[in-house]
């Protein structure tokens, strides 16, 4: 029976077992000598020799004979050789199909996001996508753009309007929205406009949350009764264009050329904070690869000239830069 302690010191050495040993017992029993396996490992043969004794160290085996004349491999050498070229070769395979998904990634992608962005972001952009990406497949949740969604663990990607301050998933930011106030000319002809941020609490507004204007180094954040309370800036541009009142509205919307001459700009020296966006994920520090090329096919659009949501126009001073922290 092997002493106790013996099977404690087995454990011990299992656990610093490294791999790398093995791949240089495999180039010394493929090469003969030590020295000509250190010249195609490109190592000392010092370095090689002492992973080989460290190797049999930690099995307990004697795994190559040394003489005068050079290296014969043991008998249990050579089993132990099949079996670690074995190894070898299913740990090439598996980097080889990591790599092939990587480059042409399957499977189901489950998306979370606000239900603006599924309807003028993704909806445009899925085609291209999936015909990019054949094997992928894409399930999209939209939710109203509250601030307090919280990912679920079920999501692969979960874009939110602000990032959390405080969050155990990885972030990557994307160039925020830029917004103005607009309301029809009927509306400004019937109820006038407003000259200070303070005024707008006599108007009608439709929106949600705080409005914060600033102008320069000034902040103002008028306390508003909305008529109509509404996250969906559609739902806004549709109530402002009828003569309704006054909405904070992105300006790719509000400027489109089939609504920019219905709508005129509110207090345009008064500058809302932007609408910012980022995408939370779990997972280590490589992105399982159909979220990396989703993130990344993302970043070919969202704030480009090529974002669906300008129909064409350019992209300057729609957008923030990446990372804008309002």
């Amino acid at each position: 029976m092997r002493p106790r302690n013996a099977v404690i010191g087995s454990r011990k050495v299992l656990n610093h077992f490294d791999l790398n040993d093995v791949r240089t017992f495999v180039a010394v029993a493929q090469a003969g000598t030590l020295t000509a396996a250190a010249k195609e490992m490109h190592l000392p043969t010092s370095t090689v020799s002492r992973a080989l004794t460290r190797l049999e160290k930690h099995l307990g085996v004697l795994l190559v004979q040394r003489s005068p004349r050079g290296l014969v491999i043991t008998d249990l050498g050579k089993d132990y050789l099949q079996s670690c070229r074995r190894a070898l070769r299913t740990l090439k395979d598996g980097g080889d199909l990591l790599e092939g998904r990587r480059s042409s990634p399957s499977g189901l992608i489950k998306v979370a996001c606000p239900f603006t962005m599924a309807r003028d972001l993704f909806a445009p952009l899925l085609q291209e996508f999936l015909e990019r990406y054949p094997d992928l497949r894409i399930q999209i949740e939209p939710f109203a753009p509250g601030w307090d969604q919280e990912p679920r663990e079920d999501v692969d990607v979960f874009f939110k309007l602000r990032a959390p301050k405080d969050s155990l998933h990885r972030v990557r930011p994307y160039p925020g929205t830029v917004r103005g106030l607009f309301a029809s000319p009927g509306y400004i002809q019937a109820s006038g406009s407003p000259a200070t941020p303070d005024d707008l609490t006599t108007h009608t507004c439709i929106g949600s949350g705080a409005w914060k204007l600033s102008r320069g180094k000034k902040i103002a954040t008028p306390n508003i009764l909305f008529r109509v309370i509404s996250g969906d800036p559609a739902v806004g541009l549709k109530l402002a264009n009828s003569g309704f009142g006054i909405s904070n509205l992105p300006l790719w919307m509000a400027k489109r050329p089939d609504v920019r001459k219905e709508l005129i700009p509110v207090l345009p020296q008064w500058t809302p904070e932007p609408i910012t966006l980022c995408a939370l994920f779990s997972g280590p520090s490589r992105l399982t690869p159909k979220v990396q090329v989703l993130l990344d096919f993302l970043d070919e659009y969202i704030g480009t000239d090529r974002d669906p949501r300008l129909r064409h126009d350019l992209s300057r001073g729609y957008f923030t830069d990446r990372g804008h922290r309002a």
